[in-house]
């Protein structure tokens, strides 16, 4: 699908290259549950450094697409390589120390305190056996999801939200250059959603880590993303800046809905209604994406 920009006035709505220095590369990749194929010749380079959001309706194959990334999840073809080595060849423990995920579901079958979670980001380093710096790592991931209070707490006394920042804390102890995060604002209210995504943004930026993340919140994807990618039915249908993709044509073509897109303080926000709310006179409803 080709993106024309939208234009803004300092003009960040040229497309990054993403052509070249893959750090993440997914080539042609079928993947399917039972009969049903849910990823159909997938081909995306993700660029060392960097947020890149994946986006769609439910059931486009975003999560699918992560979980051959992270090899949780097994691809009928095609090949998907990190830093050039091919993940269905790499060792667990080794993938596990260049790359972090964070699935939907985190079921934890134990009884343990946060602390202890957190801590077990740290096993593909230090083999189960801690290293003086791995408290460090585990201080840091804390105190980044505003932890420190809740981290004697044992998981099932904690709210969903809590348990989810818990969760991102492991991962971030895990100290990978690549992050992979299905849904990581599930739960969370609007506070802690935009905590999380300003410190995903300034350490993909201050530390040069890539992060990769499947979010509903089309906003949240364009305020804080460089790069978006959008799913449908298995596919990728459009691929570029935030500039090119939060544009009422794009958005179309993603969800089958009317969106209205404006700029607001320098982010792009999309707007919809339907217009069935219009009756009995009232205004129609109004809301973000």
């Amino acid at each position: 699908m080709s993106l024309l920009p939208f234009r803004r006035r300092d003009d960040r709505s040229r497309a990054p290259d993403w052509s070249t220095g893959c750090g993440i590369e997914a080539q042609v990749v079928c993947s399917s549950y039972g009969d049903t194929r849910v990823l159909h010749d997938v081909t995306a380079c993700f660029a060392q450094g960097g947020v890149t959001s994946l986006i769609g309706p439910n059931g486009a194959g975003k999560s699918t697409l992560l979980g051959v990334m992270s090899r949780l999840q097994e691809a009928d073809s095609g090949s998907v390589c990190v830093d050039g080595v091919d993940v269905s060849a790499s060792g667990g423990r080794e993938l596990a120390r260049r790359l972090a995920v964070l699935r939907q579901e985190n079921a934890v079958s134990i009884r343990l305190t946060v602390r202890e979670l957190v801590a077990f980001g740290r096993f593909p380093h230090n083999g189960g056996r801690p290293a003086p710096g791995d408290v460090d790592h585990i201080d840091h991931a804390l105190a980044a999801m505003e932890l420190e209070s809740l981290a004697d707490r044992y998981l099932d006394e904690l709210s969903g939200g809590q348990r989810q920042r818990a969760h991102i804390a492991m991962v971030l102890a895990q100290d990978t250059d690549y992050v992979l995060l299905d849904e990581p604002l599930n739960n969370l209210d609007l506070r802690h959603a935009t905590s999380i995504m300003r410190l995903l943004r300034r350490t993909a930026s201050e530390r040069g880590k890539t992060i990769v993340l499947v979010i509903h919140d089309i906003n949240i994807a364009a305020a804080y993303s460089d790069r978006i990618i959008a799913m449908k039915d298995g596919s990728i249908i459009a691929d570029g800046s935030p500039a090119q993709i939060m544009r009422t044509d794009v958005l179309r073509s993603v969800y089958d809905m009317e969106m209205q897109v404006a700029e607001v303080a320098g982010r792009y926000v999309a707007l919809y209604f339907d217009g069935e709310d219009e009756v009995d006179g009232r205004d129609p409803v109004l809301s973000t994406a």
